[in-house]
């Protein structure tokens, strides 16, 4: 019990000190022009996706003003709806009937799963912050299904319904705004990584068209939370491709394939993507599905503590989303990433099936 003690509280203490380093920024403007040649930007992607399991993109399509205009939103809706539920008010947006797949999630119903042993593989200084078992997350969460053709489930007659809360304006004009700009960035990063991997550019993007693509931002309020909180446990996302916009709070950790724990900074203006389980699973762990963790660290109280003294606001809102690959493809390594020896985890499977059962991992089916 005392080892496990001291390594708890070393764990407690790490994100003091971790190191802070760059993920990889690419201008993707002359490759979405298709004028010139943009293959030095491609082999970029490919690389950081490669040795980061993420890159950070500057896409002109996108400007600060979408994400603030997003997270403004999203604040607004977590304050309100975290209210009335601690107030033990119903909150309609809530559907766990549906596996938490739309509408809104609490937080404390999400759980990373356990990965002792990938976390035993790191040296003392690059550990995981999060305790294993991990906790429940500390986070709400927001679903909204981007492309209706997506199946979700095995009923092909079932879709779960969007919900629009009535009391936010111009919520669903919003989030599909938000959502195409995301996809179409995932879409982008996806052909971009398949010419630098020099396998034909659409490999990924036929993968993609009509997967079951979700608009995911999360929020976690760092008035009600103390120093230290888990806000996402230390964790992979289960899909192709994740990506969001810069956060107000930072306190997001992610693990590169050295085995390195480096503190993120998006820049102004820059989208974020981290590469999920499908990407690894079609590449063979080419390219592997990034750990990462967000953490209530120093630096987001001092952010904290600033706005607080400002009125704005105490949420930490990412502006996430998930892109799939469509659930009737067969997730295994392409042909140039196949050889023999793969573990068992590279075995074929169908996407549908791989969703339900990281989502029965998690706790939310």
């Amino acid at each position: 019990m005392t080892y496990y003690f001291y390594q708890y509280v070393y764990n407690r203490l790490a994100f003091r000190f971790a190191k802070s380093k760059s993920v990889p920024v690419v201008d993707v403007t002359q490759f979405l022009s298709r004028k010139g040649d943009s293959s030095n930007e491609c082999g970029q992607v490919a690389e950081a996706l490669h040795n980061y399991g993420a890159v950070c993109i500057k896409d002109p399509r996108v400007n600060d003003r979408h994400n603030v205009d997003f997270l403004d939103m999203m604040e607004k809706y977590f304050e309100n709806r975290a209210a009335k539920f601690y107030n033990d008010e119903k909150v309609e947006d809530i559907f766990p009937n549906y596996s938490y797949q739309v509408g809104a999630t609490p937080e404390f119903v999400e759980k990373a799963r356990t990965h002792t042993n990938v976390i035993r593989q790191y040296t003392k200084e690059n550990e995981a912050y999060t305790p294993q078992p991990a906790p429940y997350d500390a986070k709400w969460r927001f679903f909204w299904p981007i492309d209706d053709s997506g199946k979700r489930t095995k009923d092909e007659d079932f879709k779960p319904p969007r919900f629009r809360p009535k009391d936010v304006p111009q919520f669903g004009e919003r989030m599909e705004q938000w959502g195409k700009m995301m996809i179409n960035g995932c879409l982008t990063v996806a052909e971009m990584a398949a010419r630098g991997m020099s396998i034909p550019a659409d490999t990924f993007t036929t993968r993609m068209q009509g997967g079951p693509h979700l608009l995911a931002p999360t929020g976690s309020d760092l008035d009600r939370h103390k120093l230290g909180t888990v806000f996402a446990g230390f964790h992979y996302d289960l899909n192709f491709l994740t990506i969001h916009g810069k956060s107000r709070y930072p306190g997001l950790y992610v693990w590169l394939r050295n085995g390195e724990r480096i503190s993120v900074a998006v820049p102004e203006g820059h989208l974020l993507l981290q590469a999920g389980a499908q990407f690894d699973l079609l590449t063979g762990g080419y390219v592997t599905c990034g750990y990462h963790e967000v953490i209530y660290t120093d630096d987001a109280k001092k952010k904290y503590e600033e706005n607080k003294k400002t009125g704005k606001s105490t949420w930490r809102v990412s502006s996430t989303l998930f892109s799939h690959i469509n659930s009737d493809v067969t997730l295994q390594p392409l042909d140039k990433f196949a050889k023999q020896g793969l573990p068992d985890k590279y075995k074929p499977i169908k996407a549908f099936d791989q969703v339900q059962q990281e989502l029965e991992a998690i706790k939310l089916k």
